[in-house]
């Protein structure tokens, strides 16, 4: 099975045409996950501006804008450069993606479209202020030691204040067990927000990078399957209640029969921004920590914030979504319609959770 550094493997055709394929095991039912999609987005970006613009020096992705049109499907990619603005600090991207045909040169009408502006945050100057910004309520503790959190399970073996969550709907979400997610213990704070701690599950070794940031703000627990009596509910995702936690391996079997009974949401991207604040370490980070909240869900469609912090709380990353509620028929079904970018009667588009 391809890493996530392998799965998002860009080549280049020419100095701006570039290519790429969506492998099954990173998809959300038979859609790639849109986090995923990001990624591959911002190795585009990297790929250009490591070869065709060189000379410019700006080899970080500060912001990210990308609308989804239409689903897109696992196969042969063709992401499409045009340089919009070339600058000394900053340059500006549009990119679109686009599949089709066997060698991934269709002409057909593009899946993703986005613009993303490079810079070099090594070398970036200006004026710097102090600010009282926070998380507000604050997470739990960090882990004392996150080594512990890879020892935990259901029972007290782990860390205190994190728990592994069991995965939930696997066979559906594929993509979104390629990581292992810890939640707080005693359940998330508050309703419409959740917390978590991931690090990559399947490769020994692998972390996360600056290109994989789109996946990592594409990647968290399901806020509409906290509410009780929610249809597709996912208990496991708060394990077990809304606030408190499974902490015997019979709860836990129960709520997997209950699972394979319920049919999951798909929670498809109309629009996903991101604003990178900070760079990862040169090897890579285990670990981040990430909090995402919805202030309004309603008629289907929800807002969400997510922000990333590394292991030392730093601040690295911001991202808003615009997404929609649906049944899993909805991604597993072609002519269904997401309504997405599109009138009902459009295709389905890349994939959230």
């Amino acid at each position: 099975m391809a890493s996530f550094h392998e799965a998002t493997a860009i080549r280049a055709l020419d100095s701006h045409t570039y290519l790429a394929h969506f492998p099954n095991e990173w998809c959300i039912g038979s859609v790639p996950h849109g986090g995923f999609v990001t990624s591959c987005f911002l190795s585009t970006a990297a790929l250009h501006f490591s070869t065709t613009h060189a000379g410019r020096n700006q080899p970080h992705t500060i912001t990210l804008h990308l609308t989804f049109l239409r689903r897109t499907s696992v196969g042969p990619v063709r992401f499409s450069v045009r340089d919009a603005k070339l600058g000394k600090r900053t340059s500006t991207v549009h990119i679109s993606l686009t599949q089709g045909s066997s060698d991934a040169r269709s002409t057909a009408e593009p899946s993703v479209v986005g613009y993303l502006t490079q810079s070099n945050l090594f070398t970036e100057q200006g004026i710097s202020l102090p600010t009282q910004w926070t998380l507000h309520p604050p997470p739990p503790p960090r882990p004392s030691f996150f080594h512990s959190l890879k020892s935990g399970t259901a029972d007290d073996d782990g860390d205190k204040n994190w728990i592994l969550s069991p995965p939930s709907h696997p066979q559906f979400r594929k993509a979104a067990h390629r990581v292992k997610s810890y939640l707080p213990r005693n359940g998330q704070l508050e309703p419409g927000m959740a917390d978590e701690w991931i690090c990559f599950a399947q490769q020994p070794g692998e972390k996360f990078t600056q290109e994989s940031l789109g996946y990592v703000a594409d990647q968290f627990p399901q806020i509409v399957e906290m509410y009780p009596g929610t249809a597709a509910a996912d208990t496991t995702t708060t394990h077990g209640n809304p606030r408190g936690g499974i902490e015997d391996a019979e709860e836990e079997k129960d709520e997997k029969k209950k699972q394979k009974k319920e049919k999951p949401n798909w929670y498809p991207t109309i629009l996903l921004n991101l604003d990178v604040k900070k760079c990862l370490p040169p090897q890579g980070a285990e670990w981040l920590f990430v909090r995402v909240r919805a202030k309004k869900i309603e008629n289907g469609r929800m807002d969400l914030e997510v922000v990333v912090l590394d292991e030392g709380g730093a601040l690295v990353a911001v991202s808003n979504h615009v997404c929609l509620i649906l049944g899993a028929e909805r991604n597993l079904t072609r002519g269904g319609g997401t309504g997405e970018g599109k009138e009902e009667e459009g295709s389905q588009k890349t994939s959230k959770l």
